[in-house]
């Protein structure tokens, strides 16, 4: 199908393609990797499989957007799922499994040399998946194409941040339940609970706005006191405030306000209500409406502020999941490009 017989009114189009858009990869402006890796997750297993789910959701969508005028016409596309890197992730995932269930019963690492030698294995590979992701997105970037990641768990965007951070010094806003602080977690030196730790290493990074954290451990309450980098926005501080009389809008006043002219958004889905992804590796009570995230992102993107690129993480393996997931991703894709329209403008 070409771009010029497309029917945003007419049945979703099961294309192979996301959103069931017409456009190839060398014709779009915005690219998404997928990464089907979630084998550090330590508490439900599946957000591998995110990016298929959202996949074969996001054809059911319609593509009116009340802040984006043709919405549909915007060049967007994403790269084939690498069954490579789905069959290893696989394989590390089955003994990971082990492995934690040997932490959790009282193992020490120390005592055992096949968990050393796994762990050393894991790191290793989770390394060549971060320059792999970093590789394809320089790819891209070079291109003069915006990019943007489809996770997997929340440790897969670490390339992605590595390679903006060649061209530019940002800040990264996080919509996430977790702190995502604490220093290779269980060993795993590029844990999902250890990506903005990991990110915040980076020089050109130079602020993380993080909002709606309400599970969170005592370290990263510390780190987060003392790192002049970092800005938390609770979220039982966000609801006290509610309750007390502050609006909303407000609220996403105070936080664009705490972001730097550039911004990368890294949206791990368990940022919202459980009901609306209870398949995720760690759901927490609390959290957003997704039309809350939405108003925040829009917000942001009519700011005048520039969003270089963006990550959603976290999504089950599960086809409610995925509608929700679909609609998040949709939600990220037009605030970016918005935020474009809206820089040039």
């Amino acid at each position: 199908m070409s771009s010029t017989n497309f029917d945003p009114n007419g049945v979703g189009i099961v294309n192979g393609n996301l959103f069931g858009f017409p456009y190839s990869i060398e014709e779009s402006e915005l690219i998404i990797i997928p990464v089907p890796w979630d084998a550090t997750a330590s508490f439900g297993k599946g957000t591998s499989n995110g990016p298929q789910q959202v996949l074969d959701a996001s054809p059911q969508l319609d593509f009116y957007h009340p802040r984006l005028q043709d919405a549909y016409k915007s060049k967007i596309a994403m790269l084939p799922i690498d069954e490579n890197w789905k069959k290893r992730n696989d394989v590390f995932c089955a003994m990971a499994m082990e492995y934690i269930e040997f932490l959790e019963s009282g193992g020490k690492l120390e005592e055992s040399t096949e968990f050393q030698t796994f762990l050393k294995e894991i790191n290793d590979a989770h390394l060549e998946l971060t320059a792999w992701v970093k590789q394809s997105v320089l790819n891209y970037m070079n291109q003069g194409k915006t990019v943007a990641l489809l996770g997997g768990e929340h440790s897969t965007p670490l390339g992605l941040i590595q390679a903006l951070a060649e061209n530019h010094e940002f800040g990264i806003l996080q919509i996430d339940a977790h702190a995502d602080l604490r220093d290779a977690y269980e060993g795993f030196s590029q844990s999902h609970a250890s990506i903005m730790y990991n990110a915040i290493q980076i020089p050109h990074v130079t602020h993380l706005v993080q909002v709606g954290i309400r599970d969170v451990a005592q370290s990263e309450v510390d780190l987060i006191a003392e790192n002049d980098k970092i800005t938390t926005f609770f979220d039982w501080n966000i609801k006290n405030a509610e309750f007390e009389g502050q609006t909303w809008s407000q609220q996403v006043q105070e936080i664009i306000v705490a972001l730097p002219e550039k911004v990368y958004i890294s949206f791990d889905i368990d940022g919202l209500r459980p009901e609306l992804c209870p398949n995720t590796g760690t759901p927490v009570p609390g959290g957003f409406s997704l039309e809350q995230v939405n108003y925040l992102l829009f917000a942001l993107a009519e700011s005048g502020k520039k969003i270089i690129g963006f990550d959603l993480n976290e999504v089950g393996d599960n086809p409610w999941d995925a509608n929700v997931g679909a609609r998040a991703l949709w939600n990220l894709c037009c605030s970016a490009i918005l935020s474009k329209l809206s820089v040039m403008n």
